[in-house]
């Protein structure tokens, strides 16, 4: 089998270099002054290389956050049950860009652009559990207000996780306690 030699930066090194070189800009210029442009010059790949990887400049940040609710939702859609389901997206998501620009909102310039990417996220997890909700027999209604609940705790568990990363436990302990909560 002849060897092919490939330019570029490989494929998971570059997602890494991407997210790093956009957060060390959205600290020192802002989110909003931070073009893609921009971001790839300092990672120095290509702007095409930058969207084969995210949709958005605002996808740099939730990466690691969107795979692991794949995942999730990937259980769901299964044979999982719920409470399995939302516990996988607390398991093996790290500190990330998603992290620091929570601890960093006000430095990044990024308050109204994460709260309204974490709203979408809230929303199409709601919508996936009261699905799941529904193909096993809840009512409508239920299915909504708990799966309502529920995709709130996570979302609430990343962020009061990322507040505390220096000196707390990992993710999926702050998940398990807030689910039980909006079980509650």
């Amino acid at each position: 089998m002849p060897f092919e030699s490939r330019s570029g930066r490989p494929r998971v090194s570059s997602r890494e270099v991407l997210a790093e070189a956009a957060c060390e800009l959205f600290l020192e210029q802002g989110y909003d002054a931070t073009s893609v442009s921009d971001i790839t010059r300092r990672a120095g790949v290509s702007r095409s290389s930058f969207f084969n990887y995210f949709a958005a400049k605002s996808d740099v940040l939730w990466s690691g956050f969107d795979a692991q609710v794949g995942a999730g939702v990937a259980l769901l859609r299964g044979e999982a049950d719920v409470a399995t389901a939302l516990s996988a997206i607390g398991t093996g998501l790290t500190p990330d860009a998603l992290a620091l620009a929570i601890t960093n909102v006000e430095a990044m310039g990024i308050g109204p652009e994460l709260d309204r990417d974490r709203a979408v996220r809230q929303f199409r997890l709601q919508r996936e559990i009261a699905s799941r909700f529904t193909r096993d027999g809840m009512p409508s209604l239920a299915a909504e207000v708990r799966a309502g609940a529920l995709a709130a705790a996570v979302l609430a568990a990343v962020w009061a996780w990322a507040d505390r990363t220096a000196t707390g436990g990992p993710l999926a302990d702050v998940l398990a306690a807030a689910l039980a909560l909006a079980d509650d």
